[in-house]
C-alpha cells in the first residue's frame, strides 16, 4: 500500500468520518483510480471509523508543509 498526493486528492471530498467500506464505495462511485481502491482494500478492517485522510496516511503533507505564499498570487 502506498499513498501519493495525487491519490489522496481523490479522497478530499469523502464523507468523513467513514468506515473502510464507505471509503471504498465513495472511491468507486467518484471514479477514483484503481490504486485508491486497492489501498483502501489493503487496510486492516477492524470496524474502525476514519476521521480524516491522516488516519489512513499519518505522514500526509498538509498545506502548512509547503512553502507557498498565497498572498503573492
Amino acid at each position: 500500500m502506498y499513498w501519493t498526493l495525487e491519490l489522496v486528492s481523490h479522497l478530499e471530498d469523502a464523507p468523513w468520518p467513514a468506515t473502510k467500506d464507505e471509503l471504498i464505495d465513495f472511491s468507486i462511485r467518484s471514479g477514483a483510480p484503481e490504486e485508491v481502491v486497492e489501498n483502501l482494500q489493503a487496510l486492516e478492517d477492524e470496524g474502525e471509523v476514519y476521521d480524516s485522510i491522516e488516519d489512513l496516511w499519518p505522514d500526509c503533507p498538509s498545506k502548512e508543509d509547503f512553502f507557498f505564499n498565497e498572498d503573492e498570487y
